[in-house]
């Protein structure tokens, strides 16, 4: 589940008028928000209902907290504990294409009141470890060091993804929020790292990316005159990048053919291309149907 093929820094895809983040805290807040969302969801679960199946092939929701309960471990090593982290990064490239599924698999084998208890304890040390590092502290991940902003974008990312699988499975609605801003930003930022990942040379060009937010506002980023665009629901755009839905479900609109291409191929997570969700209505083993382990459950890396 690696990729680490180099690729071109994009132009700042912030949204217009804003910086990019050196203090950490908002998006640790909304980090601890989306968390909690989720949990929410499953601390009421009967034992039972912990194993029913969610749209990632093969995986229940225990599997679905396990994987973030083993990635904020994963992230809390790298954190606080660089050299041994890297023997987590050699576990991976012995395995690639296994270890995240052995990771889950790993915790969803205990007791849903221990598996609920260990995710809590993780994240609430990462978070920990996210506010004290000094300012300018860059973090090994599974390719390029991250910052703390840039690994709490990461979490965020993979844990509103996996709510979405857990509500999936108990059969309840998730309403979107403006925390989306975060998974938006990050991707539109692996654009090149989505390019590279299915073997296609990255436009030279940023492109214009215009969406509408949950609340109605608009997200920009990238040149206002960009010839290559994108546009429509900030939702959309991150079930696409996440691959929660499959794009022809989707209200997403590109200008340019580059544009278009990359719509066929976006990810924001780490490692190879995954199989990512048919379209509605396709039977569940029909033809497009992931295995288990890609579908956007990668470590979540951004560039």
């Amino acid at each position: 589940m690696l990729h680490t093929t180099p690729r071109r820094t994009p132009p700042c895809p912030c949204p217009e008028g804003s910086a990019i983040v050196s203090d950490p805290s908002s998006v640790i807040d909304d980090l601890r928000e989306e968390s909690e969302e989720v949990d929410r969801l499953v601390a009421g679960l009967g034992p039972g209902e912990w194993g029913l199946a969610t749209p990632a092939a093969g995986w229940s929701v225990a599997h679905q907290v396990g994987h973030l309960a083993w990635t904020d471990r994963s992230a809390l090593l790298a954190v606080t504990d660089a050299a041994g982290f890297q023997g987590l990064v050699e576990q991976a490239l012995a395995a690639p294409h296994t270890f995240v599924d052995e990771g889950a698999e790993e915790y969803a084998r205990l007791a849903p009141a221990e598996l609920l208890a260990r995710w809590r304890e993780g994240r609430a040390a990462l978070e920990k470890g996210l506010r004290s590092a000094p300012p300018g502290t860059r973090f090994p991940w599974y390719g390029p060091p991250m910052s703390a902003a840039s690994m709490a974008t990461a979490r965020l990312m993979e844990t509103w993804a996996h709510g979405l699988d857990i509500a999936d499975a108990i059969g309840v609605p998730r309403p979107p929020t403006d925390r989306l801003r975060h998974v938006a930003w990050l991707g539109v930022r692996t654009r090149d790292f989505a390019y590279g990942a299915h073997g296609l040379t990255p436009p030279a060009d940023p492109f214009r990316v215009e969406l509408v937010a949950p609340g109605g506002e608009r997200w920009a980023y990238g040149p206002a005159g960009a010839p290559q665009r994108v546009t429509g629901p900030a939702l959309d755009f991150c079930l696409l990048v996440t691959q929660r839905a499959h794009r022809a479900d989707l209200a997403l609109t590109a200008e340019g053919p580059d544009a278009d291409r990359w719509l066929d191929v976006a990810q924001a997570f780490a490692g190879p291309p995954g199989g990512g969700r048919p379209p509605k209505g396709e039977a569940e083993d029909g033809p497009g149907r992931p295995p288990k382990g890609e579908t956007g459950d990668g470590p979540g890396r951004t560039p």
